[in-house]
């Protein structure tokens, strides 16, 4: 059931106001957020002045959005004027925006309600939401199980029935893979459908904003409301942006789904036990399975770790105590001994290591073995793809080769360690939709998720294809912390 839709109705008609929505997520938060620290900063004043407002707006127009009135939450990556964004980093611990991202301007402008801001993991490196300086967030199955990463605080938050919806950010995976994890809904839109002005950058050619509900409807809502061009983003794409919301039909027959070996091979046998139930389910409705062939996949996590390092090395030379964020405290000589005491107190370990990687792959001696090769091969990926579509609408996969991985695990090496955005890596490189829904339940009662890809601009397929599947075969999932409210 859309929660959206459901609260929309009661606000609309009146059985309930914005601001008793609000109080009542806001009484969850106080009750859940210390054991899941899905939240890292609550912000009740800030959210009852716009449910006030809400109120005032819908008992003028029955008309105006879903979304007009019901709460949400932000991973603390997007920017908000006056509010605190800190990436989960000591670098930005006291830093306020000065301005509003444009998704989150949409979702105001059509009245959404902030409850607060989400957990993460630092500047959104991680796959497991455990590297902030506010601590891990939890899963809201099994508390001792991480979350994902690294938009681990929206998963959490919207798993346990403490914000109705969230938008994250998805630059390898980082709001499909917590998805899976979680038992939630989540859709990396096609790169430059949606604005990331207001996004603290990450690495420009992969980042993107994304939303994460607890059903397909109510992330087609979402999607709607904040895709399209926007002048601040020279990325985004002039276009007409058709409704998702109108194409969930549920509707599947004669759509071709590919398979790829490759993405199957390298999960645990219950997530492919689960991902070929999803298979099976699609052919009873009459849509046409296709093997397909990604030669260069394999080569898919070197890419991304080679591109995405160089990306943030970049990037994060802003971080350099003059401009904004800390500044160390301790005695310095110069300018250069001030950058290098800031940025070793104020970056934690995982930050520090994708920089030095990324500068190491920039390096003259190595720019041509690392950093070109890799970009060739990205081409290559993105034609693989390409291909690939030309036999087939859509591809289905797992979402993560596992369900979700203890809060201690600790794995042999680094390698492993990215090992989690195996799947879900290929979408960003090529700049593809794709969207993750839960598909099944492990032996140990944690979510396992599945994942459908398509080409650009293939959201309301995607969504459509993902409706389908819920409306029939949605697992039936038991958080052990949280639950679903009825009002």
């Amino acid at each position: 059931m859309s929660k959206i839709l459901y609260y929309s109705n009661l606000l609309k008609t009146g059985k309930i106001s914005s601001s008793e929505l609000t109080k009542i997520y806001l009484d969850r938060i106080e009750k859940l957020n210390p054991k899941l620290n899905a939240y890292i900063r609550v912000l009740p004043e800030y959210a009852l002045a716009q449910a006030s407002k809400c109120d005032e707006i819908l008992s003028k127009d029955k008309s105006s959005s879903p979304l007009t009135g019901v709460p949400m939450a932000l991973k603390d990556n997007l920017s908000v004027v006056g509010l605190h964004t800190t990436c989960c980093s000591k670098m930005l611990e006291n830093f306020k925006s000065t301005f509003t991202a444009s998704a989150v301007k949409k979702l105001f402008d059509k009245g959404a309600v902030m409850l607060g801001k989400t957990n993460l993991d630092e500047f959104a490196m991680g796959s497991y939401c455990n590297t902030g300086i506010f601590g891990p967030a939890r899963n809201p199955y099994d508390l001792e199980k991480s979350p994902g990463g690294s938009s681990g605080g929206n998963a959490s938050a919207v798993s346990a029935g403490i914000a109705p919806y969230t938008l994250g950010t998805d630059t390898g995976g980082s709001t499909r893979q917590p998805a899976s994890y979680c038992g939630i809904v989540a859709l990396k839109p096609t790169y430059g459908s949606v604005s990331r002005y207001g996004l603290l950058t990450l690495a420009s050619s992969f980042d993107q904003i994304a939303p994460m509900t607890s059903t397909v409807t109510d992330c087609a809502i979402v999607y709607d409301a904040i895709c399209g061009h926007d002048p601040d983003d020279m990325m985004t794409f002039k276009r007409k942006y058709e409704p998702t919301y109108s194409q969930l039909s549920g509707e599947v027959k004669r759509l071709r789904i590919g398979i790829s070996d490759d993405f199957l091979s390298s999960s645990s046998e219950e997530t492919i036990e689960s991902v070929m139930k999803a298979v099976d389910f699609y052919v009873s409705k009459g849509a046409e399975i296709v093997k397909v062939k990604l030669p260069h996949i394999k080569y898919a996590l070197p890419i991304y770790y080679i591109l995405g390092c160089a990306e943030i090395s970049s990037n994060f030379g802003r971080f350099d105590g003059i401009r904004y964020g800390y500044k160390t405290s301790l005695q310095y000589k110069d300018i250069d001994d001030m950058i290098t005491k800031t940025r070793t107190e104020g970056l934690g370990k995982d930050i520090k290591r994708r920089i030095m990687l990324g500068i190491y792959f920039l390096s003259k001696q190595n720019y041509k073995e690392y950093f070109q090769k890799a970009s060739m091969m990205r081409n290559e990926l993105i034609r693989d793809f390409s291909n690939a579509f030309e036999t087939c609408d859509l591809i289905l996969s797992p979402t993560s080769p596992t369900s979700a991985v203890s809060l201690d695990f600790t794995p042999e090496t680094i390698v492993e360690k990215y090992y989690a955005d195996a799947c879900v890596a290929p979408a960003n490189l090529c700049g593809l939709p794709a969207l993750a829904l839960p598909c099944g339940i492990g032996q140990n009662g944690m979510p396992i998720g599945m994942q459908l890809m398509g080409p650009n601009f293939s959201e309301g397929t995607l969504l459509n294809a993902g409706y389908a599947f819920e409306k029939e075969c949605k697992p039936e999932l038991k958080p052990s912390i949280g639950v679903n409210y009825d009002l």
